[in-house]
């Protein structure tokens, strides 16, 4: 279901449409007003809109750092999850080989017996 929310940034009012909570996108546009007021007070020669322009590269710069920062997560995980595989394989064949082992041990050990057996006949 589709929200309108009216927000008021740098005293210009937006009425928006969204799926996402009044609160939200509240606490968006506060945060949008901060970064154009901490541009423009920094800089009195910059006006709103191209402090909003230059908050707009911000946000998408941030957000590709984000996302670049991600992949390298998912390329980390992915190389745990390899291992884990590898290793995980690695020891399902130590415990075949293993159980190979016993089993030639309980046969030699039967054998022994059954030598000992006929020797003592």
């Amino acid at each position: 279901m589709l929200n309108k929310v009216k927000v008021n940034i740098c005293g210009k009012e937006y009425t928006l449409q969204t799926e996402e909570e009044p609160s939200y996108i509240f606490s968006l546009a506060r945060y949008v007003e901060k970064k154009i007021n901490e541009i423009t007070s920094s800089n009195t020669n910059v006006s709103q809109a191209s402090a909003a322009v230059m908050v707009a590269f911000m946000a998408i710069d941030e957000l590709n750092q984000t996302n670049r920062n991600l992949d390298n997560l998912r390329g980390e995980l992915k190389e745990y999850v390899d291992e884990a595989d590898r290793v995980t394989s690695e020891r399902d064949n130590a415990v075949r080989e293993l159980e190979i082992i016993k089993t030639k041990i309980s046969q030699l050990e039967g054998n022994k017996k059954l030598k000992q057996l006929k020797d003592s006949i």
